[in-house]
C-alpha cells in the first residue's frame, strides 16, 4: 500500500503515527532481569578508543530545539559529553542524501544518492564503502534499526548482521518501538557498530511544522526512546564501556526542509561515553561526513584515503597509538 501524499492524508498518518507512539510509550518495558546472557567482550583493536560505537540519528532534529525543548536525556549526553549546535549537513539537505553521507563519509556527488523517495527494492544502490561494510570486513558484528523502510538504500547486502525496518502501510515506525527492538537485540548480541534512527521529528514536522506543539511531544518521545536505549546499552556492554554519536541528517522550517538555509542545513553533533572529553563545546567545522570517520576511527577501523570526512578527534581522549 502506497503511503498517503495529500496533506489531509499525511495529517491523518501523523496523527496514527503519534497515536502509535504515545502509546508504544506508555506500554509496560522488558523486564530486565528476564533477559539472557550474553557473550565477554572482545579486547580493544590496536588504536581503538571503544569496542562499541552506537551511532543515533534523530531525523530532522534541529539543535536549537536542545535549548527550546529540553529533552533531558540529550541535554544530559551534550552537558556530560562533547558537543556542537553548529555542525553541518549535505546539500540537498534531505533523509536519504544525508543519511548516506553520515555513513558513507563521503558527499553526495560522491556516493550518488540524491533521491529521496524510496528505491527500487530490487536494485542496491550503494557504490562505496560504509561504515557497516569497513566495520563488518574487519570481522566486528554490526546491526541497523531504522524507523523508516526507505533506509534499505544505505547499506551493502550482507554489511549488516542483523537490520530492522518497518513494514507497516506508512513505512514508519515508533521510536519508542524501535529502543524495545534495540533492547532486544541487545539482550542477545554485542555488536561492535550500531546504528540507530528515528523517525518522528522528522514526520510531524513534515505535517505539523517543525518546532510546533505536535513537534515538541515527538522529540520529548524520541528522547524517551534514548534514554531507554541507553539503559540497554549499560546492561549490555556495561556503564561507560561504549561511546555514543548523536546527530541529525538534517533541520527544517514550517512543514520542510532540503535547502541551503541554515535552519535545514545546521545539525547537533554530541559524542557521549567512553573515551569522551566531558564538557567539551568543539570548535566549528563538523559535518555530517565526519560521523562516518570518528565511528571507524573510535574502533580502530583505517578509513578510505579518499574519504571527505575527518575524525572529530577534539571530542575525545587520543588512543593508544596514533590511527588515523
Amino acid at each position: 500500500m502506497k503511503r498517503p501524499r495529500t496533506r489531509a492524508g499525511l495529517a491523518a498518518g501523523a496523527i496514527g503515527f503519534l497515536l502509535a507512539s504515545l502509546l508504544a510509550a506508555c506500554s509496560p518495558r522488558t523486564n530486565a532481569t528476564a533477559l539472557p546472557p550474553v557473550r565477554a567482550d572482545t579486547a580493544l583493536a590496536r588504536g581503538a578508543v571503544t569496542d562499541h560505537v552506537i551511532v543515533i540519528s534523530m531525523d530532522g532534529f534541529r539543535p536549537d530545539a536542545i535549548a527550546r525543548i529540553r529533552p533531558r536525556t540529550i541535554r544530559r549526553l551534550a552537558r556530560e559529553g562533547s558537543h556542537t549546535l553548529e555542525a553541518r549537513t549535505i546539500v540537498p539537505s534531505r533523509t536519504l542524501p544525508g543519511h548516506m553521507s553520515m555513513v558513507s563519509g563521503e558527499p553526495p556527488d560522491v556516493h550518488g544518492v540524491v533521491n529521496n523517495e524510496d528505491p527500487d527494492e530490487t536494485r542496491w544502490v550503494v557504490d562505496v564503502p560504509t561504515i557497516f561494510h569497513l566495520a563488518h570486513e574487519r570481522g566486528f558484528r554490526t546491526a541497523a534499526f531504522f524507523s523508516k523502510t526507505k533506509f534499505r538504500q544505505i547499506y551493502e547486502p550482507g554489511s549488516v548482521d542483523h537490520a530492522e525496518k518497518p513494514t507497516n502501510w506508512l513505512g514508519l515506525r515508533p521510536s519508542w518501538t524501535t529502543a524495545g527492538r534495540v533492547e532486544r537485540h541487545l539482550a542477545r548480541e554485542r555488536p561492535q557498530l550500531v546504528f540507530i534512527h528515528f523517525a518522528e521529528p522528522d514526520y510531524v514536522g513534515h505535517v505539523f511544522g517543525w518546532m510546533s506543539p505536535p513537534y515538541r511531544w515527538a522529540v520529548g518521545w524520541t528522547d524517551r526512546a534514548l534514554a531507554r536505549v541507553l539503559a540497554a546499552a549499560d546492561r549490555a556492554y556495561g556503564k561507560g564501556n561504549y561511546t555514543v554519536i548523536l546527530t541529525a541528517d538534517h533541520g527544517g522550517s514550517r512543514f520542510t526542509h532540503g535547502s541551503e538555509k541554515a535552519v535545514d542545513m545546521t545539525i547537533p553533533w554530541i559524542a557521549w561515553g567512553k573515551g569522551v572529553r566531558g564538557g567539551e563545546v568543539l570548535p566549528a567545522g563538523v559535518r555530517t561526513m565526519d560521523t562516518a570517520a570518528t565511528a571507524m576511527w573510535l574502533l580502530g577501523i583505517p578509513r578510505p584515503g579518499d574519504w571527505v570526512g575527518a575524525p572529530v578527534e577534539a571530542a575525545f581522549h587520543a588512543p593508544a597509538s596514533g590511527l588515523r
